[in-house]
């Protein structure tokens, strides 16, 4: 509220804002958001994964696979070969006993088992990957990783 005391006969208009009623309406709206945000967003506790970019160790005897969508269905690539499921359970059974007897067999003291190594394009639907994790889970590999991409960038550092 502005109030002029006169300080001679100048009879101009006054100028300046009342900004007043808005520092008034800015504080009744962050107490309101102060009180509601914390209603509004519930969320559990959890403790999430921290990602971290490992390079892949290839070892010979690991199996690497790329699955991709098509709308035949699902296709499945050992190496450069397409195989369907029971080809590909069929392959992976063997190659596990064949590296297990090449270790020295099931009981031979420091055991290690080779690793499948999964490529999804981008558009492959989930039944066409997660299939293929129940295939080789079944066949009786322990570790399934998934080969991804970084970003551009993401694994540099900036000084």
């Amino acid at each position: 509220m502005a109030i002029s005391t006169g300080s001679g006969g100048d009879d101009a208009p006054m100028s300046d804002i009342n900004t007043t009623p808005l520092v008034d309406v800015m504080l009744v709206l962050l107490i309101i958001f102060l009180i509601a945000v914390p209603v509004v967003v519930q969320t559990i506790d959890l403790a999430l994964p921290k990602v971290q970019f490992e390079p892949t160790t290839t070892k010979p005897e690991n199996v690497s696979l790329s699955v991709k969508g098509s709308p035949e269905g699902c296709e499945i690539y050992w190496g450069l070969t397409r195989v369907n499921h029971t080809e590909l359970l069929d392959r992976a059974v063997a190659k596990l006993k064949a590296e297990i007897e090449r270790q020295g067999g099931p009981n031979a003291a420091g055991l290690e088992l080779p690793e499948v190594h999964i490529r999804g394009d981008i558009n492959t639907p989930y039944r066409c990957i997660g299939g293929t994790i129940y295939t080789m889970q079944m066949a009786g590999f322990v570790k399934v990783g998934f080969i991804s991409e970084p970003e551009p960038g993401s694994g540099t550092s900036r000084l």
